[in-house]
Parts: C-alpha cells; structure tokens; sequence
C-alpha cells in the first residue's frame, strides 16, 4: 500500500467516527430524496437515475474485482447497464494493452446481464441503439420467478468472475428472495451491492405512494439474509468512504 493509500484509508476510517459529518450526510440524503435530486444525471447520454457517490463508488468496485459478468435487477432507463458496459469494456482495454493484443470491440469479453419485470418499449429502444449495447443481455421479466432466476444461472455458468447488483422492488420480501437466488452466483473475492438500504433509516412518510418504508426495505432483507448465510461481510468502508450513499450496509463483499 502506498503512502497516498495509507493516508485515504486513514481519513476513511475518521469519517466512521466523525458524527457531525455523518448527520450531515444523512440530512442531505434525506433533503434531497424528495426533490429527486438523483434524477438528475446521465451516463452517456441516458438517465441513470443514482448518486454521483455511488456511481463513483461503484466505478472503483468494479476497477478493483475486475468482474466478467455483472448481474443488475432493475433497468429503468438503462444508465446503470450503459455505465457497467463501459467499465467492463474500459477492462477489456487495459488487459488488451497490458497483454500488448489486438482489442476486437464486437467481440466483447466481459458483460453485464440487466432484467426487470417491465422493460418499455423506449427504454428498450433507447437501449438498444447505444453503442455499449453490444456488451448487455436484458431478460423482462420478474427478476425472482423461477424461470428467470434459471436462465440467469444458465448465463452465469459461463462466467468465472461475478458481481450482482440489486436494485428492483424494495420490499423484504423481494429482495430477500433476490438475494437467495443471486447472492450465492457473486465469486469470492466480488460483491453483492444492494441498493436503496437507506430506506430503513428514512422517516415512515418517505415514500407514501410506495409499499416499502422502515422495517420492510432491503435492509431488513439484507439483514435477514446474513443471518440465515455466512459468506458475506458488509464492508464498511464503503459506508465510510461515500457517506452519501443509498445504500449504507448495502455493499457486500463475498470471501468463502
């Protein structure tokens, strides 16, 4: 470890006692879930629909496990797959200098494999005509119905570096079961990232039209998860690192 890493990581682990700074960054979380204020960003030229944190957050966790297949639930406009399928694809460039190759960008090696229950017709087209969509998969479709959960385990056999992202409905319910047909597919060493944790730790009156709030979150589900599976540790750091991040707890690393 450098000595700039010593010292990033050092300032990280202030943060995780410093209690004005994360009052702080709760306040802001909270004041700017209403005005949708994650709304507000793109990656290349589609909504994705997250926090520059976590964007950023996720940019290094994906540099760091060098995954060649990313699971993600929930597409909405398709930023997060377009933002995946140009990191996976920044990869595929730098092993293609490191190992002085010729790069075939129609041959793509690594991907990511997005499914949501309701693709729209736009979304899909918008999709679709980007030019990362040569390194994504979509599958419509409920993303904890049996066929579903099969044919993501079919794709994934395939690959020997996983990373999952979850991020579809967010009740207990759904993502606990999510989780127990996802979670195992992440490789050792990669990580399950849950996202939208944060709304346990919202008022009850966050989300009045939604049917998650405290204590019915992915939170709880992740919660619930650890307890019945071991495996998986919540790091910590990450928490530390972003602050502003919706999913506190949420980044799960795999090590056996």
């Amino acid at each position: 470890m450098s000595a700039f890493d010593k010292e990033v990581a050092l300032r990280v682990a202030e943060n995780g006692l410093n209690a004005s700074l994360i009052d702080a960054a709760q306040q802001f979380l909270l004041a700017s879930t209403k005005p949708k204020y994650c709304y507000n960003f793109s990656w290349q030229g589609r909504p994705i629909i997250q926090y520059p944190q976590d964007i950023v957050g996720m940019q290094e966790l994906i540099w760091s496990v060098k995954p060649d297949l990313v699971i993600e639930t929930g597409i909405a406009h398709g930023g997060s797959l377009i933002f995946t399928a140009s990191m996976l694809a920044l990869l595929d460039y730098c092993d293609a200098v490191e190992q002085n190759a010729t790069l075939d960008p129609a041959v793509p090696r690594r991907r990511v494999l997005g499914i949501d229950i309701d693709i729209r017709t736009h979304n899909r087209a918008a999709i679709e005509a980007h030019p990362m969509f040569h390194r994504i998969d979509m599958i419509e479709g409920s993303s904890i119905a049996p066929d579903v959960v099969r044919k993501v385990q079919d794709i994934s056999a395939n690959y020997s570096r996983i990373m999952v992202c979850l991020d579809s409905n967010h009740t207990h319910e759904h993502v606990l079961a999510e989780l127990e047909a996802y979670a195992p597919l992440t490789s050792v060493g990669s990580y399950c990232v849950v996202f939208d944790t944060i709304i346990d730790d919202f008022p009850a009156d966050t989300y009045p039209d939604r049917p998650w709030g405290p204590g019915n979150n992915p939170k709880t589900a992740l919660r619930d998860y650890l307890k019945r599976h071991s495996g998986f540790t919540i790091d910590a750091e990450m928490d530390n690192k972003l602050l502003i991040t919706v999913a506190p707890s949420g980044f799960l690393r795999r090590n056996y």
